[in-house]
């Protein structure tokens, strides 16, 4: 590397200490100011590896599958330097703004001439895409007849659902951290003359509508930092201003959060990436300007979404249908929606609210989240992402290779390397320890530099060892987070709660000598004067502890969870001898033990225990218990050994559990299907409570509507059947599945299918069993023939055979 990119690093790391998110030198912000992760040097066995692993492979990745997926094309296109037509959804450009964003911190932390190179040719082709007036959009500058966003060929026609100015709030957050890392303004340029044209299109006396998906909220505070220009500031505050305002624009309602003023609003509603970011715009707005106001109103979604919205493992979004919030209290599990990306915006908004109010309990949840439900999102390889995160499965799940709508993909990219800025923040002469994380920081405050250092195996150890050394002997205050988790708080809330008490007290050391300290706000603190070489050792016992759930959640009744330290635990099927979770109980009684395992997914520590495995009797009219032997693991670490059984949530009392049944002759068969999605789940046994229950799982031949079509059971052997029982899935009032026109039951016979004689009625009906005597035959396969409605598809919950 030549002096002169040594000098342009040298003063660029102090541009970013001096103008990163959050940290400003205007007169108005946040009261405390994190550390820029430009500042803090990672040297953690748990996370620098997954840092490289960001580098080396994630952010390749994401480039190769955009360039595959058309979505770098699409600048080219709307360049005139390729021909063709967009490719893709209209918001594929955020993608490519958010990979760019994760690469400029990427090459803070590990420079890397040749993906700097590769970032700057793609930069080139965003600018050179650019319409005149700096509208930049290539969903409709490359539109074609067959290729139109929603709007059409008119420009902010529907803002409610084009994502024209949710694209560019990525374009704002990229072009900042593409400056600060490297110096060059190219994506600068780019998105600040897009953000002349957007204010010349939009504010009190012009266009008066809100982003229907909101994020340029956050990146134009970003914009207001780096530049100054209160224009910026002013605009991001119209937008949130406007959502519930009937006289400007037709309401978009509360998926977008746009059905009353956001100072009036008190719930978390809607889809919960938009949700989250506009909180996060919020927290923004409120700091920089000083209005209170903001501040009352996200205080009190806060409240409501800690108090009853959250999933233990720190997701949000229960529902999948709107990909966000549903009533208060329900947190179902194997439908969890628990996005990837709402992970990552709640992060945001939890540690914007620490710097507003400087309290625990927000890094208490940004904790929880980024090492349990953000963290599950990207397998171990780097190169695999779940989108909805699920809590339970009976069928498995696997991480996908991509989405069409990769928002969660690129969103990784650009959080990974980001969490070296949640470690570290400073008030005044006071130092906060947030996360503990082996790293090495440069912290400004109190009219000098402080070097702090950790070294830890957390989360697997709660020893924490901090050396203090700074450039003067001064009386300052160190303020270390003592987790809730520590204090017999697993969230600030009665949301969830442990069922017995740590009785072990977390110990603080000087120099070798214990520390009587005293706690405010969640922070132990120590204040002393500080000389290079003091080292302050934090020891936090992490005991196997038992979670229950609110009785208002009725998907966790009579369950628990298991936590150790900040991770939550989760039970997979290679860890039970039966391969089998449903039918587990865990009894109070049940000792628990943990032990490191070095071998097993890239070394984890594992809960083993013993829990009573419930079975059927042979003619279903009791329950037998089984003693056997189980082990937990993180739940970040599942789904990396194939597919089957995992559950967060184990049944504590009998009633929450679901014994095995006896083996049938559907259960045993082979089942195939004319398409369709998941047709193995009408012989596995579980019952539904309806029709539309999602909880187990079902088979459905959506989107196929008014064709005939067919499933079959293969029988191990022949067999002697003379009745069948049909459970109809059908979801009206959420989706498109009902139940069928008309259906007939087949059996082969040699090569030919033949209908069975039967003077039953082959009855539709919801939420019971359909039964079908017929005469008795013998056969190794029976089919189901379905005529499907003409405007619906039609599904399936079980099929039995007798």
């Amino acid at each position: 590397m030549d002096n002169t990119r040594v000098i342009l690093q040298t003063y660029m790391v102090f541009v970013l200490a001096v103008l990163a998110t959050a940290c400003s030198t205007q007169s108005q912000d946040y009261p405390i100011t994190p550390v820029p992760f430009t500042d803090v040097e990672i040297a953690d066995t748990f996370w620098l590896p997954r840092m490289q692993t960001n580098r080396e492979i994630t952010i390749p990745y994401a480039l190769q599958m955009s360039e595959e997926t058309g979505r770098l094309a699409n600048f080219a296109v709307a360049a005139g330097l390729e021909e063709g037509k967009p490719q893709g959804y209209y918001f594929n450009d955020s993608d490519v703004y958010k990979i760019i964003e994760g690469a400029a911190y990427s090459l803070t932390l590990f420079p890397d001439p040749e993906l700097e190179k590769t970032i700057d040719a793609i930069i080139a082709k965003i600018a050179a895409a650019q319409e005149e007036d700096g509208y930049l959009y290539t969903a409709r500058t490359a539109m074609r007849p067959d290729a139109m966003p929603p709007g059409g060929e008119e420009r902010w026609s529907d803002i409610a659902h084009g994502h024209e100015l949710y694209n560019v709030g990525h374009l704002y957050e990229a072009a900042v951290a593409y400056y600060q890392a490297t110096g060059k303004r190219t994506l600068l340029d780019v998105a600040l003359k897009n953000a002349e044209l957007i204010l010349e299109v939009f504010g009190p006396d012009k266009k008066r509508y809100p982003p229907g998906h909101q994020e340029i909220e956050i990146g134009l505070g970003k914009l207001y930092r780096l530049t100054g220009e209160q224009k910026y500031l002013d605009l991001a505050k119209f937008f949130l201003d406007q959502r519930g305002d009937s006289e400007g624009h037709e309401l978009y309602g509360e998926y977008s959060q746009d059905h009353i003023p956001v100072l009036e609003q008190d719930k978390a509603v809607g889809h919960a990436v938009r949700a989250a970011y506009m909180y996060t715009g919020m927290a923004d707005v409120a700091a920089l300007t000083g209005d209170s106001s903001y501040i009352q109103a996200i205080d009190r979604i806060w409240e409501n979404v800690v108090g009853k919205k959250l999933y233990l493992t720190g997701g949000i979004g229960a529902a999948g249908g709107n990909e966000g919030f549903g009533p208060d209290f329900e947190l179902p599990n194997r439908i969890a929606y628990s996005e990837t990306c709402a992970s990552i915006a709640n992060v945001l908004w939890n540690h914007r609210m620490f710097l507003m109010h400087g309290q625990a309990q927000y890094m208490d949840i940004a904790e929880r989240v980024i090492y349990n439900g953000f963290l599950s999102g990207i397998s171990m390889e780097g190169n695999r992402f779940f989108y909805p995160n699920r809590l339970e499965t009976f069928q498995g799940e696997e991480r996908s290779p991509w989405f069409a709508c990769a928002c969660c993909p690129s969103n990784i990219v650009r959080f990974v390397p980001s969490i070296p800025g949640y470690i570290y923040a400073h008030q005044g002469d006071q130092i906060y320890i947030n996360l503990f994380i082996g790293s090495r920081a440069r912290i400004r405050m109190a009219g000098q530099t402080v070097g702090i250092r950790q070294e830890t195996r957390y989360p697997w150890d709660g020893e924490v060892r901090m050396t203090v050394e700074p450039e003067k002997i001064r009386e300052w205050t160190l303020r270390i987070r003592i987790p809730g988790w520590a204090q017999n708080q697993p969230v600030p809330s009665d949301l969830y709660r442990y069922r017995d008490t740590l009785e072990e007290a977390v110990l603080l050391e000087v120099n070798g000598e214990a520390v009587e300290y005293e706690t405010e706000d969640g922070y132990a603190l120590v204040r002393r004067s500080w000389r290079s070489g003091d080292i302050v050792r934090l020891s936090m016992p992490m005991e196997v502890r038992r979670v229950e759930s609110h009785r208002a959640v009725a998907a966790n009744l009579g369950r628990v969870a298991l936590e150790r330290g900040p991770l939550v635990y989760c039970v997979e099927w290679p860890d039970t001898e039966t391969g089998k979770v449903r039918n587990l109980r865990l009894p109070d009684e049940a000792v628990l033990a943990t032990e490191f395992r070095p071998e097993l997914l890239n070394g984890v520590q594992v809960i083993r225990g013993r829990a009573s495995a419930l079975h059927l009797t042979a003619d279903e009219s009791g329950v037998e218990e089984h003693v056997q032997e189980f082990t937990a693991i993180p739940y970040y670490a599942w789904a990396h050994r194939g597919m089957g059984e995992m559950s967060v949530w184990l049944a504590r009392e009998g009633r929450a559990a679901r014994p095995l049944p006896p083996s049938t002759i559907a259960s045993l068969s082979k089942v195939t299907a004319s398409g369709g999605r998941d047709p193995d789940a009408v012989n596995d046994q579980l019952e539904p409570e309806s029709s539309i229950d999602h909880s187990v799982p079902y088979f459905h031949w959506w989107p196929k509507k008014g064709t005939t079509e067919w499933i079959q059971l293969d029988f191990p052997e022949r067999r002697r059947v003379a009745r069948v029982e049909v459970y109809w899935f059908d979801d009206t009032g959420m989706g498109g599945c009902r139940v069928p026109e008309s259906w007939r039951l087949l059996y082969r016979e040699g090569t030919n299918w033949k209908p069975v004689l039967t003077g039953d009625a082959y009855s539709v009906e919801k939420d019971t069993f359909n039964r079908v005597s017929f005469r008795a035959v013998e056969t190794r396969a029976l089919r189901l023939e379905i005529k499907l409605q003409e405007k619906y598809a039609t599904g399936i919950h079980e099929w039995r055979v007798k």
